[in-house]
């Protein structure tokens, strides 16, 4: 594109061209100044210092062959650097200021400092396809401009809140006017995502926010909560609240399933499942383990449920020997796996024939079910996750091949989305772990057959690496620990690793949205919930001085008062003179 093409492209802005529904006077912040380092950066020269803040939207124009208005061309600013100002030892008199100098010496302009600005091209934006590249630079002197609020509105969401598919998380962290960030729910549920933040930064709050999206009457999803800390149950607000109701009159379910709740039907576990509950297994109880398992399987083929007992009786058949005159005889291992087995029958979590997670039960349309696992051991934690994961799964999957009827509690005709607390324990990176494998093969074929998983970790460094880089759409928050930013880089798209830097400058409820579900990446402000969060940090001050509170005291003494004993009669000769 040659200069005279450059010059009328801005024109055809200053007259009012408005190609993508611009207003007809965009704000003009700088001149192109040529290339940037890549192939898809430009450079340019502006002395406005407050429009141009990393991970702001600006944009230039170009004529398409072939038509007579202007596209605009999307970039999102990645460095800045000061390259001109005025001489340091005018900064340095604390008395004078420095507009009063360089008045003196006659230097007048209103905005001394000159700042070298880098862009990243998005592309210009169709409404079919997206944002598209077109590959093509602006020439130097092209005018760059800001990118106005009506047009991000437009181009960044993929769904506008309100909308069928809508999920509105929040808005523009950079912009002081509401324009808002609205998720596109059917690529966040089908390609996965994770909200990867440090401690105390709100990752539950975020989503907290996300769940009461899904649960509006426009999304009405199908939502199970893992939660091993009890942060949760403040969703139960949902129930009777105006903001929830439906014109239809749908009003959301919300299940609340205590640890008292929680009961694993011991068939539903596989071998693996079991002996991660039994401690200190050795190599050869662990192969009769396996042998009963198999024996089990067989035994009881076709049989819809067995217990603690059959598999008691199992390991005994394989732990039977033969001596040298032919007899048979048990070995050593049955008795030791008797006794751990009998033990895991005690286990208020697993049982024969009692079964509360079954998908049938989990999951329903407008519904979200709190599975609260905070007073359940780790180990328990891993298997229950593996084995209600992997149930949904095989549902789905057998549902979408019509291989269940209706009344199967495995009958699953819907998509549903499953979010993981403290993912980092239930897929670590370098350990073992029950859940890691189940996570992985959800992660890599949920997706067709509409089952999608939300991680939430605190440590993303710590997470295993094949079950981070599966989540498509990513929300990052507040991180410090080096270790964890140097994770992200590798999971993150290209197009939001910029806005990484921002990370350890990010406050409390601010978060990096990038993924499938948004457009281009975005600096987001997380709006407020509409429920009470249930995951506040104790505050210690206020509760040391609430136990020396006059009523708090008055009751200690009364607890910790010796009780009035009655004094023994005196006698003589064995009679009361009292």
């Amino acid at each position: 594109m040659n200069a005279n093409n450059s010059l009328l492209d801005d024109s055809l802005l200053a007259n009012g061209t408005n190609l993508e529904g611009l207003l007809p006077s965009p704000r003009v912040i700088g001149t192109v100044k040529g290339p940037g380092e890549t192939g898809n950066q430009y450079v340019f020269i502006t002395a406005d210092n407050r429009s141009v803040k990393i991970g702001e939207f600006v944009f230039y124009a170009v004529v398409a062959p072939g038509q007579e208005t202007a596209l605009q061309i999307l970039g999102k600013i990645s460095a800045r650097c000061l390259i001109d100002h005025l001489p340091d030892r005018i900064f340095a008199d604390t008395e004078i200021s420095p507009e009063t100098i360089a008045a003196l010496v006659g230097f007048t302009y209103n905005n001394p400092e000159i700042y070298e600005i880098t862009v990243d091209v998005v592309g210009y934006f169709d409404l079919n396809l997206g944002f598209m590249n077109p590959r093509r630079t602006p020439n130097p002197g092209a005018k760059v401009y800001l990118a106005d609020d009506a047009m991000l509105r437009r181009v960044l969401n993929k769904k506008q809140p309100g909308e069928v598919g809508a999920a509105h998380i929040g808005s523009l962290l950079l912009r002081e006017s509401d324009v808002p960030v609205a998720l596109d729910v059917k690529e966040l549920v089908s390609t996965h995502m994770a909200i990867l933040a440090g401690t105390g930064s709100g990752k539950s709050y975020t989503a907290g926010v996300l769940i009461e999206e899904l649960l509006l009457p426009h999304n009405r999803a199908a939502v199970l909560i893992f939660d091993p800390h009890g942060e949760y149950h403040t969703l139960a607000e949902m129930r009777g609240h105006a903001a929830f109701q439906g014109s239809d009159g749908y009003a959301p379910k919300v299940k609340i399933l205590t640890p008292e709740d929680i009961r694993i039907r011991v068939s539903s576990l596989d071998y693996y499942d079991i002996l991660t509950l039994l401690p200190d297994m050795s190599d050869r109880q662990q192969s009769i383990l396996n042998k009963a398992y198999r024996l089990l399987q067989r035994h009881k083929q076709g049989e819809y449920r067995w217990g603690i007992q059959d598999l008691i009786a199992a390991v005994r058949e394989a732990d039977m020997q033969v001596d040298e005159e032919g007899n048979e005889k048990s070995g050593s291992s049955a008795p030791a796996l008797e006794w751990k087995l009998e033990r895991l029958e005690r286990s208020q979590y697993f049982h024969t024939f009692e079964h509360t997670v079954a998908p049938r039960d989990l999951f329903e349309p407008g519904q979200v079910t709190v599975l609260q696992m905070n007073e359940i051991s780790q180990e328990e934690q891993q298997v229950i996750c593996a084995a209600v994961l992997r149930q949904a799964n095989q549902a789905r999957m057998n549902t979408h091949r019509n291989l269940v009827k209706p009344e199967d509690e495995n009958f699953l005709p819907y998509p549903v989305f499953i979010i993981v607390e403290e993912a980092h324990r239930f897929a670590p990176a370098n350990e073992p772990s029950r859940c890691k494998a189940v996570l992985r093969t959800i992660l890599s074929e949920g997706r067709k057959f509409g089952l999608g998983m939300g991680l939430i970790t605190q440590r993303p460094g710590k997470i295993d690496s094949d079950v981070l880089s599966q989540c498509m759409s990513q929300f990052i928050m507040r991180i410090v620990n080096p270790v964890d930013q140097e994770s992200l880089k590798y999971g993150v798209e290209a197009a939001g690793r910029d806005l990484l830097k921002e990370l350890p400058a990010l406050t409390k409820g601010q978060i990096i949205v990038a993924g499938a579900c948004v457009n281009t990446p975005v600096l987001c402000k997380v709006r407020q919930r509409l429920t009470k969060h249930g995951g506040e940090t104790l505050n210690a001050p206020e509760m040391w001085q609430q136990h020396f509170q006059a009523h708090h005291a008055r009751d200690r003494q009364i607890q910790q008062a010796p009780v009035a004993g009655r004094s023994r009669s005196q006698t003589v000769r064995g009679v009361s003179i009292e």
